[in-house]
């Protein structure tokens, strides 16, 4: 997933940042336009695409669970557990907040349905008053559930032998419509931008505050067993939660949550979707015409959809990525005075040196694959920026075409397949599929040298 994006990404002008950013280096009144990088991105995506479907998927690593199932990540019917309120208990008429606060182990024991009379409320409001022989449905390990009922003086549900199998099946219905209903459980992973990163459960009191159970949290493709109030959230960590399904997807984009996608959450109406859509492609079609260029079309488009309210301001200003902004702000600089100071000069001067007599397929490949490397340990916009004038000192030393360095610049920018810090992509997958640092060279390695060989020829057929 995550390399294709990176491969797909160089198809376009648009596609990556790098290739915008080229684009403003190339010499001459005509820049690149949307599909001039199409024929070189097409060849290494499609030979990309080839190599990791029939060969590459080999060498990513497979980490099954240490218990050997292969079941879903949260397997939740294994453990909920139902809990009575006794006659004579003290916590009959008082509220659920209550009854969790003096527990000491509020945190641990989720509260997921309150069934009373047969009849059953998903994610009861912390406010609920309790009643004699109401059950509770709650997600707890053993451990925790344990001190919960010595503290509360609660009893387990009718869940011992003497059970009949009408009260199993009934217990186990209740089960199954958790994710039913008004209430549903659903997946979803936290971005590196999200507010929860480095809270706790504990402080941030997501019950309350936002109607949100959480209910477990898994962390490299395995489910976490300590315990989850005490557990500081990470970027990529993924969260099993409970909420309301009218308000479920927006909770979740406040927070900075990502909902997984094979939950089937609606993400939109009809109506949105095709608004979007065809704000995208005015904002398209604007830049392949030659009306307007890439950034003032694509800039229009977004204002656009905050004037059409598909999207309000905080949305639009949490969509930006300021860090990077600032990041270009900072390196655009640099880049402009390795131009004017003779800097890049100084540097392609001793590249030269060292690649006396090279062809000019071997310098585009030294081009290509510095780049490559920087783009592993930096953020791929400043590593163009900082070759691109390089590269072109290089080429007007070598006579030769400057277009094709630039061209290989933008590659090596955009295949960051070495590390997970390369590119944003890399590391969103790291958390859900379980990856360790060292997992990315083993396919990324023989990916980067399979993108060099495809595009330098490429390179050199179309570009000179």
């Amino acid at each position: 997933l995550a390399f294709g994006s990176l491969l797909g990404g160089t198809m376009t002008l648009i596609g990556t940042p790098p290739n915008i950013i080229i684009a403003s280096y190339r010499e001459g009144s005509e820049a690149f336009g949307l599909f001039d990088f199409a024929p070189v991105g097409a060849a290494i995506t499609f030979a990309g695409v080839a190599f990791i479907a029939l060969v590459g998927w080999r060498l990513t690593p497979r980490r099954g669970d240490e218990s050997g199932d292969d079941d879903k990540l949260f397997s939740v019917g294994d453990y909920l557990t139902e809990l009575k309120i006794p006659e004579g208990s003290p916590h009959a008429g008082a509220t659920l907040h209550n009854l969790l606060a003096e527990s000491g182990e509020d945190r641990d024991v989720v509260v997921l349905a309150l069934i009373r009379d047969d009849k059953r409320q998903l994610a009861p409001s912390t406010y609920k008053v309790l009643q004699e022989n109401d059950l509770l449905l709650v997600e707890s390990d053993t451990e925790s559930l344990q001190a919960f009922l010595d503290n509360t003086g609660l009893e387990l549900g009718s869940q011992d032998d003497s059970e009949s199998e009408e009260d199993k099946t009934a217990r186990k219905s209740r089960k199954k419509e958790l994710n039913e209903g008004e209430v549903q459980l659903t997946e979803a992973v936290i971005t590196p931008e999200s507010s929860l990163v480095g809270q706790t459960a504990n402080r941030l009191n997501l019950r309350e505050r936002n109607g949100l159970n959480i209910v477990a949290v898994a962390r490299q493709g395995h489910r976490l067993k300590r315990r989850l109030g005490d557990i500081r959230f990470n970027a990529g960590d993924i969260l099993l939660v409970q909420g309301f399904e009218d308000t479920l997807t927006g909770t979740l984009s406040n927070l900075g949550c990502l909902p997984l996608a094979e939950r089937g959450l609606r993400l939109g109406s009809s109506r949105k979707t095709l608004l979007a859509s065809g704000i995208f492609i005015i904002s398209i079609v604007a830049i392949v015409s030659g009306w307007l260029s890439a950034p003032v079309a694509l800039v229009s488009g977004a204002v656009a959809m905050v004037l059409t309210k598909l999207i309000d301001a905080p949305g639009a200003y949490r969509a930006i990525d300021w860090s990077v902004i600032v990041l270009l702000a900072a390196m655009i600089p640099v880049g402009q005075a390795l131009e004017t100071t003779g800097g890049a000069e100084l540097i392609a001067g001793q590249m030269l040196a060292i690649g006396d007599g090279l062809a000019p397929s071997a310098v585009l490949v030294m081009v290509l694959v510095g780049t490559m490397l920087l783009s592993n340990v930096v953020n791929n916009a400043a590593a163009a920026i900082l070759v691109a004038p390089i590269a072109l000192s290089l080429s007007a030393e070598l006579g030769m075409a400057s277009d094709a360095v630039l061209m290989a610049v933008a590659v090596g920018a955009s295949c960051a397949f070495l590390t997970p810090i390369g590119h944003q992509s890399n590391a969103l997958v790291m958390e859900p599929g379980g990856y360790q640092f060292g997992d990315y060279w083993r396919l990324g390695l023989p990916l980067s040298i399979l993108v060099t060989v495809v595009a330098v020829p490429m390179i050199l057929l179309v570009w000179g």
